[in-house]
C-alpha cells in the first residue's frame, strides 16, 4: 500500500467509519486514482472530477446512490486527508430520488415466517422484522444484547456509531431460547460454521427461500422487513417519534416517509368508483 492509500485508510479507521463504508470508500477512491495515472492526484481539478463522474454515469450507468458515494469518497481525500477547504462541494450531485419503501403486509410476513422450518433461520427473520433491524445490526448482535428482563434488544455502535434499543417480542424470546439450546452460540447471537459472524448473503438467501415457499412472487429483501415493521407500527397508531427512535433515524423526515405507504388513513377514503355503484 502506498503512502496516499495508507493515509486514506488510517483516517477512515481513526474516524470510526463502519467496515462497510471503509471498504466502499477505499474501492471507489482507488478507481478514481486509477483513472488519472499520469496526473498528480493532489492537484486534480473540480472539472476533472466532474468529467470522471459523468464518464461513470454514461459508461457504467451507476445509480444516483453510487454517484453520491463515489463523490463522498473523493471528497474525503481532499477535505479530510489533505485538509483542504470544502472547495469540492460544488461537484454536481444527482437530483434526489424519492422512492417509497417497499412494504409487505402482516399476512405476508406471517406466511414467510411460517414457511421457514429451520429454527435458526426463523429466529433471524423474526428478529429482523420484530425489532426493525438493519441486516448489519442483526449480524453484529451478541448474546448479551438480548435483555429478556426488560424485553429489549441493545444495539451497540449501530449506524452513525449510535447505541439504541429496540423491542423484543415475547414470541421471539421463546423461540430464541429453544434456538440457543440447539445451536449454543458462543459470542455472536448468530454464528457461521467457524464461529464467526453469520454472513449477509446467507440472511438474504434465507428470506428469498422462505418467501418463495410462501408463494410470494415479489422480490423480497431483508430491508423490506425493517420497512414493514415501521409501517405496521404506524398503522397500529404508534407515535412517529417512537418509531424514529426504534429505527435509529437521526431526522424525523426520514421516518415520515412511512406515512406515505401506510394504509391507515387511505383506507378511510371511499373510492369514487365504489361510490358510483352503491345500491
Amino acid at each position: 500500500m502506498d503512502e496516499i492509500m495508507e493515509a486514506y485508510c488510517n483516517l477512515l479507521t481513526q474516524k470510526r467509519y463502519s467496515p462497510n463504508t471503509q471498504k466502499t470508500y477505499i474501492g471507489y477512491f482507488s478507481d478514481f486514482r486509477d483513472y488519472f495515472p499520469l496526473k498528480d492526484i493532489d492537484h486534480i481539478s473540480k472539472d476533472d472530477i466532474n468529467h470522471y463522474i459523468l464518464m461513470l454515469i454514461k459508461t457504467k450507468n451507476i445509480s444516483s446512490s453510487q454517484q453520491n458515494q463515489r463523490i463522498n469518497a473523493i471528497k474525503f481525500y481532499y477535505e479530510k486527508v489533505l485538509g483542504k477547504e470544502k472547495e469540492y462541494y460544488n461537484i454536481q450531485r444527482p437530483r434526489k430520488e424519492h422512492h417509497l419503501p417497499k412494504v409487505l403486509s402482516k399476512n405476508e410476513i406471517k406466511n414467510i415466517i411460517q414457511a421457514c422450518e429451520n429454527i435458526k433461520h426463523k429466529c433471524i427473520l423474526m428478529l429482523l422484522y420484530s425489532a426493525g433491524l438493519r441486516r448489519s445490526e442483526l449480524l453484529n448482535l451478541r448474546i448479551d444484547d438480548i435483555d429478556s428482563e426488560r424485553m429489549l434488544i441493545m444495539l451497540k455502535d449501530a449506524k452513525g456509531n449510535k447505541d439504541r434499543i429496540s423491542l423484543l417480542s415475547e414470541n421471539l424470546l421463546t423461540l430464541l431460547r429453544e434456538y440457543y439450546l440447539v445451536y449454543k452460540p458462543q459470542q455472536y447471537l448468530f454464528e457461521g460454521p467457524t464461529g464467526n459472524k453469520y454472513s449477509a448473503s446467507s440472511v438474504a438467501n434465507i428470506l428469498k427461500n422462505a418467501a418463495s415457499k410462501a408463494g410470494i412472487r415479489k422480490h423480497v429483501t431483508p430491508h423490506m422487513l425493517r420497512h414493514s415493521f415501521a409501517t405496521h407500527l404506524l398503522e397500529q397508531g404508534t407515535d412517529l417519534r417512537y418509531i424514529q427512535e426504534l429505527l435509529g433515524h437521526r431526522s424525523s423526515k426520514t421516518t415520515e416517509i412511512y406515512t406515505h405507504v401506510s394504509k391507515k388513513k387511505i383506507s378511510n377514503i371511499q373510492n369514487p368508483l365504489d361510490e358510483m355503484f352503491e345500491t
